[in-house]
């Protein structure tokens, strides 16, 4: 495999990467873990959103199908291929969502359009990502941090141009988030394991 070694961008609370950056999933893992809020008591929930009826658009269940085979403890995953979160369902599944669980706190995974130099780049940022603003649709925000991958041009009929999107792209796209979120999941669980451990310890007494 030709992974390469590329400067990743740092912004604020907002980061970059391509998808074949040798340390992507480090730096994806590592700005996810750093957004997440401490001893909140909050679930984390991964919303992915997106159809496979578009091609570009499949990031987001591809993502959430593969986190999903992870079978990860620390994080809810919501939209897979076999139960997509799309445009016509957005609002009912986010409002499923926040009913399930109080007060979470949301990771927003979807696809993008962007320039040429940027396409098959990841970004991380906090706050909601607004979803189908590439192709004009009017959908609530969703998320308190979101994961946008960028799979091709913008700026002239996105419509068609999701639509033809290589799918070699958006999977391998797909392979490295759900693998810098599962990264991310191994961290908690172990960090949660020596919570539980020290807490299990008994206390010795004083002579």
């Amino acid at each position: 495999m030709n992974r390469k070694i590329r400067q990743f961008e740092l912004s604020g609370n907002s980061v970059k990467v391509f998808h074949d950056d040798i340390m992507a999933k480090e730096i994806i893992s590592n700005q996810i873990l750093s957004a997440l809020p401490k001893s909140t008591g909050r679930d984390f929930v991964i919303v992915c959103i997106g159809t496979d009826r578009s091609t570009g658009d499949s990031l987001g269940p591809l993502t959430g199908t593969f986190l999903k085979e992870k079978a990860m403890k620390c994080f809810k995953v919501y939209g897979t291929l076999d139960n997509p979160i799309h445009a016509l369902n957005l609002e009912e599944k986010i409002e499923m969502i926040y009913e399930k669980h109080r007060y979470p706190f949301v990771i927003a995974v979807d696809a993008c359009l962007g320039k040429m130099k940027s396409v098959g780049m990841i970004q991380i940022s906090d706050g909601p990502v607004k979803p189908g603003a590439g192709v004009k649709k009017d959908l609530p925000p969703v998320g308190d941090i979101h994961i946008t991958g960028i799979v091709n041009i913008s700026g002239f009929m996105e419509f068609t141009v999701l639509q033809n999107t290589r799918l070699n792209l958006v999977l391998k796209m797909a392979k490295l988030i759900a693998a810098g979120i599962s990264r991310a999941n191994l961290h908690l669980q172990y960090q949660n394991s020596m919570i539980s451990l020290k807490h299990s310890q008994p206390k010795k007494k004083l002579i």
